[in-house]
Order: structure tokens, then C-alpha cells, then sequence
């Protein structure tokens, strides 16, 4: 019983020290980041990784309806050896991408946002042909899915610094 009593004290007393700090939620009802909800638009993916990509910031931001924002980008991918036997077999991989994008408003060739994101990721190569190549996948999907929430990170940073996104 007094465990519960305590936990909810802790509770009540971590929410009113956010509240204190001045803490207001990213996508509040009066935040410019709000504004990035559904409104921006990503370039058609090339590739798989762009589809990926694309995908992920589709799932954080919304489909575009009616976009106010266009987010151009471009990713470069690379992937290492990183684990080596004796007898020179690969048995792990590392990839490593970086993202550059770019966000306009529609229509504008101005950009407002910007930035270069890095990321990697690993995989092992121990197993047989399809589970190196199902890890090989899944690496690359892990990256371009940690790579979209980064930009989406950045994207609503500078758009409640910046107060250019529309509520």
C-alpha cells in the first residue's frame, strides 16, 4: 500500500517538474510542428531504401493531403566488412548511410530546412546464403527507418525554433 502511495507521488511530482520546465508537447495544439502534420511531401523514391525511407516518414508525419512542404533528399549508402576469419571470410557487415534533404514550401525553391543526417547499422554474414541475405534486408530497413526519425526529429526542432510551419 505505501509503495502505491509513493509511486503516485513520484508520479504527480515528475509531471509537475515537466510542467514547471517549461516543457510543451512537440506536436501540441499551439506547437508549428503540428503544421507539419500530413503537409509534407516527400521526392518519389529511386530505390528500395528509398521507399523505406519515404515509408517511415509517411508513418511519423501523415500521408501528404494537400502538401504545403516538399523534402527533397538524397541517401548514400555503403556497406563494409567488418568481421574477418583467418581464412578471410567476411562474417559481419557494417552499413552506413547518410541522408542530405532539403524542405521547401511548395512551389518555392527557398529552402527553410536543412541538415545531414549519418547512421549506421550491422549485420551478420555467419549463416547460410538467404539468412545473410534476409539480415542484409532488414539492416537496410533498420537504417532507413532510424534515419527518417531522425529527420523528423530535426523537422519539428527547427520548426518550433524557427515558427515556420503553419499550425
Amino acid at each position: 500500500m505505501w509503495f502505491s502511495d509513493r509511486r503516485h507521488f513520484l508520479s504527480l511530482a515528475a509531471a509537475f517538474a515537466v510542467v514547471a520546465c517549461g516543457f510543451t508537447p512537440a506536436y501540441g495544439p499551439d506547437s508549428a510542428a503540428r503544421g507539419l502534420l500530413g503537409k509534407v511531401h516527400a521526392d518519389d523514391p529511386g530505390d528500395k531504401n528509398g521507399f523505406d525511407f519515404v515509408a517511415r516518414l509517411e508513418e511519423r508525419l501523415g500521408r501528404p493531403n494537400n502538401a504545403t512542404y516538399r523534402l527533397s533528399y538524397a541517401i548514400a549508402v555503403t556497406t563494409e566488412g567488418l568481421g574477418i576469419t583467418s581464412s578471410n571470410v567476411i562474417t559481419r557487415y557494417s552499413v552506413n548511410a547518410t541522408v542530405t534533404y532539403s524542405l521547401r514550401r511548395s512551389g518555392s525553391d527557398v529552402v527553410i530546412a536543412s541538415g545531414t543526417i549519418r547512421n549506421f547499422t550491422s549485420y551478420s554474414a555467419s549463416g547460410t546464403v538467404v539468412s545473410t541475405a534476409a539480415s542484409s534486408r532488414d539492416a537496410n530497413l533498420r537504417l532507413m527507418r532510424s534515419l527518417a526519425d531522425q529527420v523528423v526529429t530535426e523537422l519539428t526542432v527547427a520548426a518550433d525554433a524557427g515558427n515556420w510551419a503553419e499550425p
